[in-house]
């Protein structure tokens, strides 16, 4: 603090200190209000690369709101009321401004040199959580600073020799090498260890030095922060063409029209959750009576799955020469796919109709019930025909269920996505809904049955942004068959169905309250 001459005026002293106290109250200013910019700048981004400008930020405000608190002009006008609180909240900032520090340089750094900043940062907390009691007890401060400061040391080493040195920062550091970080640590120790070593000499540097250094040192992490900000930003954005691009290509995959097969109509519901599904459906067409229906959901989402899903498509390509015989047809995408699942599952199901013989074929692997409403018996079937998922190392059959089709009839295959979503309170959708929503809606059309549905499942849980699961359905209707006897009368139930040792249909009458 300058001498004040006794003789002068109130305004002459305050205007002398003034001049000698001005560098500092715009320095203090610049850091504070640089510190509070990078805080908004972080809560705008509100991105998990923009936590290292939290760090940088507080260290900045702390360091300005130490240099402007421990400046004559404001702590002369601070009132006597307070007592040693002004004197215990700037100690506090200033032994605490160094955790930030530690914080901001921890963010660019990963591996054994993570590790080390942060059990340099156990050590300064602790030095200066003993200096702040230290002040409750005796009133006294800077006892421990010294020790403080030189901790510092250690790291700012480190983060020139890693920045310098190619192998160690391509291993250590989250960023390439950055010569603006290197110039500013250098510069920052410099100043650092020249105030170190002449402190015990009991002579103090201009304040200016200290602030420039810092000024430097505050400015290069910043720079780094920002551009390694931009660099997770471009990447981001060439992931996500990267997906859009996906996104074009999976969809190429998937049929973008339903065949054409007399006394069928036929539509199709393809929602991914993500860019990318696992979801796979396609349609087999052999003439104009005869077509196969494969459906499969593959475990996980996202670009693994994906890829397996584009795996089936290629599998599906050889099991047209047998695609009447869905037992076969699943066999035979199994012995494809299993080498190639590296632990994952897929589950498939796949129906084979025939309109002129008026029947069909179903047959599945560890896939949901193929759902039958019958409009001639005003009842709800479940068929389940399962055998072994994909990717599983065992080998079996997948047994075949033989079903006599008449006109009227509707098939529904789907994957898990559209009974498991849950609402709010954690219900699944389930399939029990499913099937009211299917009596309900009986006597529309398939396409209007999946619109319905669709917005069902949006309604189930209207608070979700996103979807829980892929969501794929494959809706049917029997409009004829080929086989009179069969479109003139309906039949018994045991009729419907062939019953084998190895799968069972299940069959729903409706309730009271889903005829209501």
């Amino acid at each position: 603090m300058p001498t004040v001459p006794s003789l002068m005026t109130p305004e002459a002293q305050f205007a002398m200190l003034l001049r000698h106290e001005v560098l500092n109250l715009i320095a203090g200013s610049f850091f504070l209000f640089s510190g509070m910019a990078a805080l908004l700048f972080a809560a705008v981004v509100h991105k998990r690369e923009a936590r290292i400008l939290i760090w940088i930020g507080l260290w900045s405000a702390m360091y300005g709101f130490v240099g402007l608190g421990y400046s004559p002009i404001v702590t002369s006008a601070m009132p006597p009321r307070f007592g040693l609180a002004p004197q215990l909240f700037l100690l506090c900032c200033r032994v605490l401004m160094i955790v930030p520090a530690f914080l901001a340089f921890r963010e660019l750094t990963r591996g054994a040199l993570r590790r080390f900043a942060q059990a340099l940062l156990l050590i300064v907390v602790t030095v200066a959580l003993v200096e702040i009691s230290w002040f409750l007890v005796s009133a006294s401060q800077n006892i421990f600073f010294f020790y403080n400061e030189l901790f510092t040391i250690p790291v700012l080493v480190a983060v020139i020799v890693t920045s310098c040195v190619p192998q160690l920062a391509e291993r250590y550091l989250v960023i390439s090498r950055s010569w603006v970080l290197i110039a500013g640590a250098l510069i920052f120790s410099a100043e650092a260890l020249w105030a170190i070593m002449v402190r015990p000499l009991n002579h103090n540097l201009p304040r200016i030095y200290d602030t420039l250094g810092f000024a430097v040192l505050l400015l290069s992490f910043a720079y780094t922060a920002l551009q390694m900000i931009d660099s997770n930003e471009r990447r981001l954005i060439s992931i996500e063409n990267e997906l859009a691009l996906a996104r074009q290509l999976q969809f190429s995959i998937v049929p973008d029209a339903a065949p054409q097969v007399t006394g069928l109509r036929i539509t199709a519901l393809y929602e991914p959750m993500t860019a990318v599904a696992g979801d796979f459906y396609d349609f087999l067409p052999i003439d104009d009576h005869r077509v196969g229906f494969l459906i499969a959901d593959v475990s996980g989402h996202g670009v693994p799955a994906a890829l397996i899903a584009s795996m089936i498509k290629v599998a599906v390509q050889t099991v047209n020469h047998c695609a009447s015989d869905p037992g076969v047809v699943l066999k035979r995408l199994r012995s494809i796919l299993n080498p190639n699942l590296q632990g994952q599952f897929v589950s498939a199901a796949y129906l084979w109709i025939d309109t002129e013989a008026g029947s069909a074929r179903y047959s599945a692997a560890g896939h949901p019930p193929l759902i039958c409403w019958r409009s001639l018996e005003d009842r709800l079937y479940r068929i389940e025909s399962n055998g072994l998922l994909f990717g599983m190392e065992l080998d079996s059959d997948y047994p075949v269920r033989q079903i006599r089709l008449a006109p009227g009839d509707r098939f529904l295959l789907c994957t898990d996505g559209i009974t498991e979503p849950e609402n709010h309170a954690g219900e699944p959708f389930g399939d029990g809904r499913l099937e009211q929503l299917m009596r309900e809606n009986s006597s529309c059309t398939v396409a209007q049955l999946s619109e319905h549905l669709l917005a069902e499942m949006r309604a189930w849980n209207p608070e979700a942004t996103t979807l829980q699961d892929d969501m794929t359905l494959i809706a049917i209707d029997v409009l004829s068959v080929g086989v009179p006897s069969l479109q003139a009368t309906g039949f018994q139930t045991t009729e419907f169905l062939i019953e084998s040792d190895s799968a069972k249909a299940t069959a729903f009458r409706p309730s009271p309250s889903a005829a209501t």
